[in-house]
């Protein structure tokens, strides 16, 4: 509860005050050390570990839309509408593994139907403006004018661009989005079933973010389909590890918090996947544990160290191996 609410000003300071890049604040500057961290790993953290304790305290009244459905949705809203301006994706992200935390939790399937609507509203509306665009831009997808322009309206015009360029393409191949996408195409096309062996990458010198955002096209250059493959077993292994420590798990608490940790890691690495298999638009999502990172790779060890501590109390209560 203390890290939820700790986690809510700092949001707020980082979507008004933050570090600015790509015209979004997604990250704060610590004074003294001067290193930046994302607050949105942080609130991620908070925001799962407080949904699991009112999951696992209101189990009774969980099918109730006042009593149950309100008190876990609200903490769910809040982070992701101070998430969605500077880091829309992963506010998508954490929305929809929260969903399925709460569906998992017991909360009424008519409540979380009614918020996947609610919430496919926005989503609609920037397909329909990418369409709209589109259609008056003729076949060309230019990029948005940033001069004299809010942030927010700058981040809107980017979420209709991608979502434009993934949808329709674009003959501008200088065009970000569209040059990410045919260069993470050119390094998977170049990886064959075998890849080109550890190290012998070529397309990391012209792939932007080689080493986060798209490392995942460049593990398939170097080490194959085979390698690319072998990324999303571990993945799949860790899920189905945690699904079995949460059935195993007598404390619901400690299930619910195991469960959404491993959930919100694994969608995150399918998210960056499919973005470098161009499956979704471009995002700035990285996959967790193999890209580079400071505070994220940090918050995800705290992760995986919780889910940890779950499996060994899980163990000491059953006596066997979680």
């Amino acid at each position: 509860m203390i890290i939820f609410l700790i986690s809510i000003p700092l949001l707020l300071y980082t979507l008004f005050f933050g570090v600015k890049l790509n015209e979004g604040s997604r990250w704060i500057r610590l004074p003294i050390i001067n290193m930046t961290f994302q607050t949105s790993d942080l609130a991620k953290l908070a925001l799962f570990m407080y949904l699991s304790r009112l999951l696992s305290k209101k189990q009774d009244t969980i099918k109730d839309f006042r009593t149950g459905f309100l008190p876990v949705i609200t903490p769910v809203a809040i982070v992701c509408l101070l998430i969605a301006p500077a880091n829309l994706s992963t506010a998508l992200l954490v929305g929809a593994t929260s969903l399925l935390l709460l569906f998992i939790g017991r909360v009424s399937a008519k409540h979380l139907i009614l918020t996947i609507l609610v919430a496919a509203i926005p989503v609609m509306i920037l397909i329909g403006a990418a369409v709209l665009r589109h259609k008056s831009n003729g076949e060309t997808v230019e990029k948005p004018k940033t001069e004299g322009r809010s942030r927010l309206f700058v981040r809107v015009d980017t979420w209709i661009s991608r979502v434009e360029t993934f949808m329709y393409g674009g003959k501008e191949d200088n065009d970000d989005n569209n040059y990410q996408t045919n260069q993470a195409k050119i390094a998977i096309a170049r990886g064959g079933f075998f890849g080109l062996g550890p190290g012998n990458s070529q397309q990391r010198n012209f792939l932007p973010h080689p080493y986060s955002d798209f490392i995942y096209a460049i593990i398939i250059e170097e080490y194959g389909l085979i390698g690319g493959i072998f990324i999303v077993v571990i993945y799949l292994v860790f899920l189905l590890r945690s699904i079995r420590i949460f059935r195993r798990c007598p404390f619901a608490f400690g299930a619910f918090l195991a469960l959404g940790l491993s959930f919100t890691l694994v969608i995150q690495a399918l998210a960056n996947m499919a973005v470098n298999v161009n499956l979704f638009p471009v995002t700035g999502v990285t996959l967790p544990l193999v890209s580079m990172g400071g505070s994220s790779f940090l918050f995800t060890c705290l992760a995986i160290g919780i889910i940890l501590s779950v499996a060994r109390n899980a163990e000491q209560s059953e006596g066997s191996p979680a």
